[in-house]
């Protein structure tokens, strides 16, 4: 299976850490939505999309090149990111809806360009954005082990739903 994981990673790099997670599992290579022209991506099995979530939503990189990505039929693909959330937030669940929304907007420019978004993973990163840096920030030292480890679990069931489906 040939996969590819367009990354936006630069605060802490806790996506990045994940996506090289998921690199292992898929034997994917990460790129940098800027370095990727959208007729590069043909050819691809499975497609991962990721990045931090910056006010409220993916970055706008990542955005912009979903926006430029020409017509598919049935290309896969898969969304990620890291989220500065309170931890308790994210575990509790109570988190989910907003990480959905904050996915929406790329979920629905895939959909509309023939993707299908064959699943969704998310978790907490480090944040020290705006005065919460005054306090040593949130989530230090997040993504951890376990995290990672859900995000190799979540790479391997994706590799089994691909060669399934």
């Amino acid at each position: 299976m040939k996969s590819l994981l367009i990354v936006f990673s630069y605060h802490h790099r806790n996506t990045e850490k994940v996506a090289r997670t998921f690199a292992q599992v898929l034997d994917a290579q990460i790129v940098k939505p800027q370095h990727v022209q959208p007729d590069e991506l043909e050819g691809y099995d499975l497609i991962g999309f990721g990045s931090g979530i910056y006010h409220d939503t993916l970055h706008n990189t990542l955005l912009d090149l979903a926006g430029r990505l020409p017509q598919v039929a049935g290309a896969r693909a898969f969304i990620f990111s890291t989220t500065g959330a309170p931890a308790f937030a994210v575990n509790t669940g109570e988190i989910g809806d907003y990480i959905a929304q904050a996915h929406a907007s790329l979920r629905e420019t895939l959909q509309a360009k023939g993707y299908a978004v064959l699943d969704e993973f998310n978790c907490v990163g480090y944040n020290t954005n705006s005065f919460i840096k005054l306090f040593g920030g949130l989530n230090k030292g997040r993504p951890n082990a376990k995290d990672l480890e859900r995000a190799r679990e979540f790479a391997e069931r994706l590799v089994q739903n691909t060669r399934d489906g």
